[in-house]
């Protein structure tokens, strides 16, 4: 009987004989097929996964030497291309779109021989925190199949919750990586903007959107991370640098004391649930009573956070989506039109989902003569205000801890019909990507709804190494 504990542990086995890749490729299959009402998948890629595995096996047993990732059984967001397999971000405006490339992301798992298992469910064009915005369906959360898992990377986060890969990759705009990672009970990592390249990521907002990592092991966060950084010719955001060496540093450090800042504006926030407000509270007295340095820090921006991460991205993904027209590919409309601007009408208007036309609307909106300068530039000064901000804090402190989410995973539907509470449930992760710093959402704590939850670190720009190093720690700590 196969069982996944850990990468490292996987390789151990596969070296000693005591399983094969193609062992553990029918394994996920078998549990991706008695899960399937939880629909955290559009496709299984099964007998190409299977005839991945065999392959592996058998340069394997001939004795050549094995990939960082060899046959490590990997889901992709429906947002992440993968050459010659279909690309929808979730939406009836893709339905049928093929791949005719694969992201750099993805290039980089198959080189380090990885086996890519199948396509995950998704908020439409990554936009919304529930995964209830699909053209598929809802996800259900493997925990309590009555809520939500949290979104957009909802079905790549109930992949490694409910066992059925060994680790995922989701995006991440403004928490849609760490906010699942939350409601599910495992790891998320946001890396810094420009750490891991989007060429081959379908792009909402583009100055805010990065791949990012969903696993059950920091160890295993950090192996996955190592292989896709890195430079891109494709991407001109991407950052030069070649990428650490984060697995081989990972268990250095263990016994260091770092400086933590926390906002007392975050923690007695009206939004945030007393529980989660007293679980963090008292991971903080954790930390002094183990020689860490604590401080609160005077934060007067939470409140304009929300509005100036939505006035931006709804403008850059209005500048974006506007490539969904319906001519070359995709959705086209059956009614019968008299001209191009009513063909384009309707391919869009019954080709997106009511989500993304809000955004769009929106987007177009605070991009309009009139209403440029008193929405979008104003939510420009306000991110400059961030980020100056973020990195004084950075200069005295290591680390910013934050809840990931005001609340436990809640019962589906209840805030779809309520878009600002929805959108106001974003407080907490849409910082990092409005400063481009990385985050990570630690599987810390546990409600008493029955629901996980997390806490969310912060760091300087391309510090992962030691935000995986701090994050060993606080994992460690709460065992204790």
């Amino acid at each position: 009987m196969f069982e996944f504990f850990s990468i490292g542990q996987f390789h151990a086995q596969l070296r000693d004989g005591i399983v094969t890749c193609r062992q553990a490729v029918e394994h996920f299959l078998r549990q991706i097929d008695s899960t399937k009402h939880l629909n955290a998948f559009v496709e299984v890629y099964a007998d190409e996964a299977l005839r991945k595995a065999d392959q592996l096996d058998m340069k394997r047993n001939a004795g050549k030497p094995m990939g960082s990732l060899h046959g490590v059984v990997i889901a992709l967001k429906d947002i992440i291309a993968y050459k010659e397999h279909r690309l929808t971000a979730s939406s009836k405006i893709l339905n049928g779109f093929t791949s005719i490339y694969s992201a750099t992301a993805t290039e980089k798992l198959l080189r380090e021989e990885a086996i890519i298992i199948g396509s995950c469910n998704c908020d439409e064009f990554a936009m919304g925190s529930t995964n209830e915005n699909s053209a598929y369906g809802k996800v259900l959360n493997a925990l309590d199949e009555t809520r939500i898992p949290g979104g957009s990377s909802g079905g790549s986060a109930v992949a490694v919750q409910a066992g059925l890969c060994m680790v995922s990759l989701g995006s991440d705009t403004g928490g849609s990586v760490r906010q699942p990672a939350d409601f599910c009970g495992i790891i998320g990592l946001k890396p810094t903007y420009g750490r891991v390249s989007r060429h081959g990521l379908i792009a909402y907002a583009s100055s805010f959107d990065q791949i990012g990592i969903f696993a059950n092991r920091i160890d295993d966060v950090a192996k996955v991370l190592q292989v896709i950084s890195g430079p891109d010719a494709y991407d001109a955001t991407v950052s030069q640098s070649e990428a650490a060496n984060y697995a081989g540093k990972l268990s250095e450090n263990q016994n260091k004391k770092y400086h933590f800042a926390y906002f007392n504006e975050a923690l007695d926030h009206p939004s945030l649930d007393k529980e989660i407000a007293r679980s963090i509270k008292n991971t903080i007295e954790k930390l002094k009573e183990n020689d860490h340095a604590v401080e609160a820090v005077q934060f007067d921006y939470l409140d304009y956070i929300v509005p100036a991460y939505y006035v931006l991205t709804t403008a850059e993904a209005s500048s974006n989506l506007s490539r969904y027209d319906g001519v070359r590919y995709g959705y086209r409309t059956k009614q019968t039109v008299s001209d191009l601007t009513e063909f384009y009408k309707f391919n869009r208007s019954e080709g997106f989902g009511k989500e993304v036309k809000r955004r769009i609307m929106l987007g177009t909106f605070v991009l309009s003569t009139g209403y440029y300068d008193a929405y979008f530039t104003k939510a420009q000064q306000v991110r400059q205000l961030l980020v100056k901000k973020t990195k004084e804090i950075f200069k005295n402190y290591d680390f910013i801890l934050m809840p990931t989410s005001p609340s436990p995973a809640f019962k589906i539907g209840e805030k779809m019909n309520d878009p600002i509470a929805m959108y106001l449930a974003d407080i907490f992760t849409v910082m990092a990507n409005l400063v481009g710093c990385p985050a990570i959402s630690l599987p810390l704590f546990k409600h008493s709804a029955g629901m996980p939850f997390g806490l969310q670190a912060m760091t300087s720009e391309f510090n992962e190494v030691s935000l995986l190093q701090v994050s060993k720690q606080l994992m460690e700590l709460s065992v204790h």
